[in-house]
């Protein structure tokens, strides 16, 4: 699955660097919103489905979540919580899956943007094709660093009360970057 995942966020990192970015801002701004919005107002009925579907549907799951997760520059969880959530899978599982599965997607999306992805003219000091350097040499410490803390305070909290907090962060996302596109 994980090889699965990689061709695909190969695949959406690749169409990344052929597409002008304020479709790519629309895009992940739509997808995080109606994710929180899906999540908030399903809070309290059934989910969506009963379990998660057959290994041909798990196949397409995966390789949507790797492809549009690639396209907007994401880890996964903006797609795979809501996701896994909607096929009744707990919440505080969902979160451990899309920790798991952040490095698989991020690690090629990053390495062929950074290797296809044409440097901005107005890009910061330090950009190389499509990857800030500066960004990700103080995202990576503090991203590991911080991850035990986060799967500690996780496991902690009521998955209902996981999944709001979880949905508001997401939602404020999303709606900042539709504010940026259209004010």
């Amino acid at each position: 699955m994980g090889c699965l995942y990689s061709n695909w966020c190969v695949g959406g990192s690749w169409l990344v660097t052929r597409v002008e970015g304020t479709l790519l801002t629309l895009l992940f701004g739509v997808i995080a919103t109606l994710s929180a919005l899906n999540m908030l107002f399903r809070t309290g009925k059934s989910a969506l489905f009963q379990q998660l579907p057959n290994q041909a549907g798990q196949t397409v799951m995966g390789a949507s979540i790797g492809f549009f997760s690639a396209m907007v520059g994401i880890g996964g969880g903006t797609i795979s919580v809501p996701l896994l959530t909607l096929y009744n899978y707990p919440a505080h599982k969902a979160v451990g899956t899309a920790a798991a599965i952040g490095l698989i997607i991020s690690l090629p999306g990053a390495l062929t943007m950074l290797i296809v992805g044409s440097t901005p003219t107005d890009a910061p000091v330090g950009t190389f094709g499509l990857v800030n350097l500066m960004g990700f040499i103080c995202i990576v410490p503090l991203t590991v660093l911080f991850a035990p803390l986060g799967a500690s305070l996780a496991a902690k909290l009521d998955a209902a009360k996981l999944k709001k907090i979880f949905a508001v962060v997401l939602l404020l996302t999303g709606l900042r970057m539709l504010a940026q596109i259209f004010l």
